[in-house]
């Protein structure tokens, strides 16, 4: 089954506001303010992958720990539209959904961590253990490559603990 970009949709939630904005407000390390439409002006965010502090929203995006692509290829195909909007737009799982800044976002579009790893070092620990924990709460499997290289992280960072509920 071919991936179609409407498999996974946006949502609004209860109170008007996007995901996106409801990411950026709960990541917000400055408020910022919330204005109609749920508009944000103002604000400061912390961007973990690339160790920098961001003012200016429209410098940032909203990753999918786990890609929307990854997960399909991770198993996602074989969901409900409805599972795979869940998915989309996990607010229940504050890993899962993370405001970083545009450009590394941007420069990890699809990857796995085989490909793709934060720019900023001391990040990498928490990727990984943030990367099994919601591969592990969706039932998402790994290729061979990818397993291989989360193994290899995870003996890189002995006091990393993985906690994950399945959804």
């Amino acid at each position: 089954m071919a991936r179609s970009s409407s498999s996974f949709r946006a949502s609004l939630i209860k109170d008007g506001c996007s995901t996106r904005a409801e990411v950026m407000i709960a990541e917000a390390v400055g408020a910022p303010v919330q204005g109609a439409g749920c508009a944000l002006t103002g604000g400061t965010w912390y961007s973990v992958y690339d160790d920098t502090y961001i003012t200016d929203a429209k410098g940032l995006d909203v990753d999918h720990r786990v890609p929307l692509a990854e997960a399909w290829d991770s198993g996602a195909s074989e969901w409900t539209a409805a599972r795979r909007q869940a998915y989309a737009n996990d607010l229940d799982d504050d890993r899962a959904l993370i405001a970083v800044t545009a450009k590394s976002n941007r420069s990890k579009a699809d990857q796995d961590p085989a490909t793709w790893m934060p720019p900023s070092a001391g990040d990498a620990c928490d990727y990984i253990t943030h990367w099994v924990a919601i591969k592990t709460r969706w039932s998402l499997t790994a290729d061979p490559t990818e397993h291989a290289t989360l193994t290899h992280w995870a003996s890189q960072c002995p006091n990393a603990p993985v906690q994950a509920e399945r959804t």
